[in-house]
């Protein structure tokens, strides 16, 4: 009879075994490296939006958009666009960073831009120290709080990027997300993001020229007349 103990061969224990793949201890992360600052994520706020759309903010605004006119300024001429209802939805001035172009599926129409036209007149004629226009922006949530905080700074006074996100609540770690939210306010001169500075009182850059912005807080009294 044959001994079936002597069919396999025995397993030499006294040698140790490659380890495997999985025993091999992982690479750690650098956690050395800065990570680029964006806009914060706002886990509270609602995901779900009135109007939802797809793409850039830039892209939302334009679909908002119905009617378009010009408006003759010491800035150039302005470039004012609407919805169906009238609101306001940009005010771009020439060669503006990020500024709006006709479309061909805009309707041109100095109807829904009478008061706005009237307003702007008496602004920089020095009649007119608030707008009391109806404005519609399509921002992410947390550029429409900043966008809002805008609005609080009266005429003839200045802020800064650190103060405008401690106003909506945000870090001093993002005030460089401030400063993009600012530069990308839609609708120059009524939604006065010309009278955001630097921490230091310089002037830092504005979307529409910073010779336009010097123009803007001199007009306001911020800054003093050049003399002749």
């Amino acid at each position: 009879m044959t001994d079936l103990t002597d069919l396999t061969e025995p397993t030499d224990l006294s040698q140790p075994t490659e380890p495997t793949e999985l025993c091999r201890p992982t690479e750690p992360a650098d956690l050395s490296q800065p990570t680029e600052l964006t806009d914060p994520v706002e886990v509270s706020e609602p995901t779900e939006r009135p109007h939802p759309k797809v793409g850039d903010p830039g892209e939302r605004a334009e679909e908002l958009t119905a009617y378009w006119t010009r408006v003759e300024s010491p800035l150039g001429p302005l470039l004012l666009t609407a919805d169906p209802d009238g609101a306001l939805t940009s005010l771009s001035v020439p060669g503006q960073k990020g500024g709006r172009s006709v479309r061909a599926d805009w309707r041109h129409d100095v109807g829904p831009f009478r008061s706005a036209r009237e307003q702007l007149d008496a602004y920089f004629a020095a009649d007119l120290e608030e707008f009391t226009l109806p404005l519609r922006s399509d921002g992410t949530a947390f550029r429409e709080r900043v966008w809002a905080a805008l609005d609080s700074v009266p005429y003839g006074a200045t802020t800064t990027y650190g103060e405008v996100a401690a106003r909506v609540g945000a870090s001093r770690m993002a005030v460089r997300a401030v400063g993009g939210a600012v530069g990308a306010n839609p609708l120059l001169i009524v939604r006065p993001c010309h009278r955001v500075i630097g921490a230091d009182g310089s002037l830092t850059g504005y979307a529409g020229g910073l010779d336009r912005k010097v123009r803007l807080l001199t007009l306001e009294g911020v800054l003093p007349t050049p003399s002749l």
